[in-house]
């Protein structure tokens, strides 16, 4: 089965250095020079579904915008791009979350996929009138997931949960197709409610021996209970033509991290009640050493930002070997970025994906692939790609998280 390949919408802001996101990052702290604008997410994913990619992750957060409103508008802005919605059941009663897929299928056909998020952070949680803790939302993600996808069935459905209770709920249109689960989390709660439910499970892009541990874990419950489950990997890239333009792109970005910000990112980190950003911190140690932790594999990201902290840096023949290293364990799915998101793009998708098509791993998907497959394989036959002219916002990092 060939590979497919997501990329990402920073919808909290974006910048030439790193912006910070995702789990412990305080409201308000994330944000970049390039506001996140209906205009600059547009070119984002315009720039992918011109290289190939299948769709794009658009987080969930009191730190970034809105998932579905953002990727409904930019639905009307792209031809076939997927979006790759991320949610928490906990702030949306079930039998809404399959209506608003089956309405977004509907209006944007076959071009929904959905990131289910239980939540790792209680603060945060909290904020959105949920006060269960972390099991008990881990529980509570499993009651809705079987609602949801009941009613995407054409039932009827009576429910009466632990946490969760619908009564003759039933949706006068079903999603057609039914929209994927992606789902992530690295606690035994999370892997009992992945293996019943989610159609890829999604690991941040820890170390290979790791991840084919994790690929274990998973289906072996999956497999008890009847269920075949495909597995995906969430990282941030930095390819170049050569592994010292990357590694010299990897250490400018590590010169903007001052050590107050570093310090002050992992004071929040250290708080999280996720198993899957202890698991990103222990790569680091919030140290500036020893970076590297696996060939190219670079965890610098972590130091500034929740959630995913790892990047692939290398050449672009050693990222598509890494990228076929992790395929051979079972990954299927890559969900990808890179600062700035427009220009690495461009990077990875005229650098790398050709690469992979020529070894048979990758072919695009989607409509109106010869134009863009030909630019893409101009850029790699001379040497680079041609990035967009982005106006230049090369301003120091310090301070963010």
């Amino acid at each position: 089965m060939t590979l497919t390949f997501h990329w990402f919408l920073p919808t909290y802001g974006d910048s030439r250095h790193v912006v910070g996101g995702g789990h412990g990052v305080p409201v308000g702290a994330a944000g970049g020079q390039r506001a996140a604008t209906l205009g600059y997410l547009t070119q984002i994913a315009r720039a992918a579904e011109q290289l190939g990619f299948e769709g794009a992750l658009t987080p969930t957060g009191a730190w970034c915008e809105d998932a579905w409103l953002t990727t409904a508008m930019l639905a009307r802005e792209t031809e076939h791009l997927k979006f790759l919605v991320a949610f928490r059941p906990g702030v949306i009663a079930p039998t809404l979350a399959a209506q608003m897929a089956a309405t977004f299928q509907r209006h944007a056909p076959g071009r929904l996929l959905l990131n289910v998020v239980t939540g790792g952070e209680s603060h945060e949680q909290r904020a959105y009138g949920d006060f269960l803790d972390k099991d008990a939302r881990y529980a509570r993600t499993g009651e809705f997931l079987s609602i949801v996808r009941d009613l995407w069935q054409g039932r009827t459905v009576d429910f009466a949960g632990e946490h969760l209770r619908v009564e003759q709920a039933r949706l006068a249109r079903v999603p057609d197709p039914v929209p994927p689960v992606y789902f992530g989390g690295s606690s035994a709660a999370a892997g009992e409610v992945a293996a019943r439910f989610s159609d890829v499970y999604l690991t941040w892009g820890e170390p290979p021996e790791q991840v084919a541990e994790k690929i274990s874990w998973i289906r072996k419950p999956a497999a008890d209970a009847g269920r075949t489950v495909r597995f995906g990997i969430r990282l941030h890239v930095i390819t170049r033509d050569t592994a010292d333009q990357a590694w010299a792109e990897a250490r400018r970005l590590l010169d903007g991290f001052s050590p107050e910000a570093i310090r002050a990112v992992q004071e929040g980190l250290a708080r999280s009640e996720s198993e899957g950003q202890r698991r990103m911190l222990a790569l680091h140690g919030g140290s500036t050493d020893g970076l590297e932790v696996a060939p190219n594999l670079w965890a610098g990201i972590g130091l500034v930002r929740g959630g995913a902290g790892t990047a692939l840096v290398g050449s672009h023949a050693e990222v598509a070997e890494r990228i076929t290293e992790y395929h051979r364990l079972g990954v299927e799915e890559f969900v990808l970025s890179g600062h700035p998101h427009v220009e690495e793009a461009y990077w990875f998708g005229e650098g790398v994906l050709p690469r992979l098509a020529e070894a048979g791993l990758w072919s695009r998907p989607g409509a109106g692939g010869a134009e863009a497959g030909a630019a893409g394989a101009a850029a790699t036959a001379s040497g680079g790609p041609g990035v967009p002219d982005v106006p230049d916002v090369q301003v120091p990092f310090a301070g963010r998280a």
